[in-house]
């Protein structure tokens, strides 16, 4: 039985961190580089009363009349003048004045490094790009060797300081997420985790981690005039890989970062008492990234192939299969399959999906057309094979994680589609935001299922202030309560139904771009609560009510990735009863991959899926009658 952490105390949950899809429409301004100097504004502190406000009235279509009579009270008592509110606010403010960003650290240590929960599955989101033209091992490692090169061609960008600054509707993101994603790692610990940074020394790793059959290799990228090598050096480096991996009876030691973080922290202050140990480890914490060369997995049919290497990507598999090529911690994990099947996989309590994105765009468009340069006729030293000190107690902690998350993934219940009735390029040719469109379509699904709205959490980028993470988007709106109602009622007429639809549409833009703004309402809740925490205070009664735990148990944890790739993202649900929903909207199709988990029988995602595709269509048809008939 897998125990689930209760995480409301701090008001905080994991959130894949994507952007409205406009995020990167605007050109980048020509000769507008990571170098560049921009003053970038600080995240402001919304005003206490805007966000109570706020809070009250997003709790309207989630909670009785009799819950929220008692939650006003609450709100009223916490925002009275010279109440617990209002000093917690000045002393929020006060952070705000003297820190770079009064959220972000709060941010990465509660949702991601206190969080105790395994970073498969349940954090880590992975990424499926389309099946590359190989089925052999051949086509394997010629593929990852311009994989490599074109990350190392994005890695060079940020090393001379001339990646493009990215902006969003004419002005410029921060980009500081960018200098930490390579050479880092997520190292467990007791209590919360830690993030080790080896990047940003002034003479960073020059290798990455290689890891086939579940064994470990560390191989150096860089030529000794510091160039990079070639896609020809570096495949001829993945065939001594390959020529040193052949043995298949290996433990799986990399299933050991797949577990609960508490169980896998005591697992690693094992591992590290010895001294060969402490320095594999090590080379795997400190290479600029990894790549997995996986066997290939049982074919199965066309119609469910996207929904099985979806969930290859995100765990692996399998012990018996390819988990054990992975390293859960490491925060950048390109995969590459013996089949053709391709993705990556990110830590994100340092790197957030955008990010991510704009990397994997550049490196599919660099193996496309990679550079072709004469490989230097010099003799380049072998791979170095990574060993491990296995003791008796090490191979039990092997095993439990075999288990446990042999477990956790037969739990998992993944259904990846692509609608194709329409794209982006519908909503927006009838002035309607495609992710707004999208995000109203999803509650409709979900109340014609359920009866209710829930607790929805989009998450929208806050890079436009100085190292802004991310805000939620709640789009369980009450004007997307009166729509989906109305959609159900038969006596409604049309035109009705679609003033509701587009008012439920605007109602979520409008949320959006609060949110973007740094308006939203739940980093200023989480900051006030973590404040009151930081002083000593008792825990507010706002956040102890009943109506507050239903408003953060996000039953349905939704996000787009923007990325020009035809890809899509997916990742686990949060709570135990509810729905992880990614998408990916392309001009004239959506990718959608939706996750639950089987221990709950309320949950199905081949389900939601049908509901999804249906409720796209009904408003589709609201605009464009006639496409019904046709």
């Amino acid at each position: 039985m897998r125990i689930w952490q209760c995480r409301r105390s701090l008001g905080a949950v994991w959130e894949p961190i994507f952007s409205p899809a406009s995020t990167f429409s605007q050109p980048d301004p020509p000769g507008r580089h990571m170098s560049s100097y921009y003053p970038l504004p600080q995240q402001p502190v919304p005003p206490l009363k805007q966000t109570l406000d706020k809070y009250l009235m997003a709790l309207r279509p989630l909670v009785s009349e009799e819950e929220l009579e008692y939650s006003m009270k609450q709100v009223k008592e916490f925002g009275k003048s010279g109440g617990i509110g209002e000093l917690l606010q000045e002393h929020l403010e006060k952070r705000a004045r003297k820190m770079p960003n009064w959220i972000t650290d709060w941010w990465q240590q509660s949702a991601y490094l206190e969080n105790r929960l395994p970073l498969a599955v349940h954090s880590n989101p992975a990424v499926v790009i389309p099946k590359q033209d190989y089925n052999d091992w051949r086509g394997q490692l010629r593929f990852a060797a311009k994989l490599i090169a074109g990350v190392l061609d994005f890695k060079n960008k940020i090393d001379t300081h001339t990646l493009v600054v990215e902006y969003m509707r004419g002005k410029p993101l921060c980009m500081d997420q960018y200098s930490k994603i390579f050479s880092s790692c997520r190292v467990p610990g007791p209590k919360h985790d830690s993030i080790l940074q080896h990047g940003r020394s002034r003479r960073g790793p020059t290798h990455i981690t290689v890891v086939r059959n579940f064994q470990f290799f560390k191989l150096d990228v860089y030529n000794s005039d510091g160039s990079p090598l070639t896609v020809d050096q570096i495949h001829m480096q993945l065939l001594k890989v390959r020529s040193h991996s052949w043995k298949t009876d290996k433990e799986p030691l990399g299933v050991l970062t797949s577990d609960h973080r508490n169980t896998w922290g005591q697992a690693y202050n094992t591992l590290m008492k010895d001294k060969l140990n402490r320095d594999s480890v090590r080379a795997i914490q400190s290479s600029i990234f990894t790549i997995c060369l996986d066997a290939s997995v049982l074919k199965f049919s066309q119609e469910k192939y996207t929904s099985r290497i979806a969930a290859q990507m995100l765990h692996g598999g399998g012990s018996y299969s390819n988990s054990g090529n992975r390293w859960f911690d490491k925060t950048l994990q390109f995969i590459v399959g013996e089949d053709g099947s391709c993705g990556l996989i990110f830590e994100q309590a340092t790197a957030e999906a955008p990010p991510i994105a704009n990397i994997l765009d550049h490196v599919l468009d660099y193996c496309e057309n990679p550079e072709t340069i004469r490989a230097p006729m010099i003799p380049l030293p072998l791979p170095q094979k990574l060993y491990f000190y296995i003791t008796p107690e090490i191979k039990r902690d092997i095993e439990h994680a075999k288990q446990n998350l042999d477990i956790l993934i037969n739990d998992l219940d993944i259904s990846c589609f692509i609608f194709r009735n329409f794209g982006k390029s519908f909503p927006k040719k009838n002035d309607l935001s495609p992710d707004s469109f999208i995000q109203v379509a999803l509650q409709l699904a979900y109340f014609r299922m359920y009866g209710e709205l829930c607790a929805t959490n989009e998450s929208a980028s806050l890079r436009w202030f100085h190292l802004g993470r991310s805000e939620t988007v709640r789009s369980a709106t009450v004007e997307a309560l009166e729509f989906v109602m109305a959609m159900e009622d038969t006596e409604k007429e049309v035109d009705i139904k679609l003033a509701l639809m587009r008012k439920a549409i605007d109602a979520h833009s409008k949320c959006t771009e609060e949110a973007l703004l740094g308006q939203g309402i739940d980093r200023h809740l989480l900051g006030l609560k973590l404040q009151a925490i930081e002083e000593g205070i008792s825990i507010p009664k706002i956040f102890m009510d009943t109506s507050y735990a239903v408003a953060t148990h996000w039953k349905i944890l939704t996000g787009q990735v923007a990325a020009r790739t035809d890809c899509v993202m997916c990742f686990g649900p949060v709570v135990p009863d509810g729905y992880a929903v990614c998408y990916n909207p392309m001009p004239q199709h959506i990718n959608f991959s939706i996750s639950a988990f089987n221990c709950c029988e309320e949950t199905n995602a081949e389900k939601l899926s049908k509901y999804l595709e249906t409720a796209l269509t009904d408003m589709q048809n609201l605009i464009s009658p006639s496409q019904e008939e046709s």
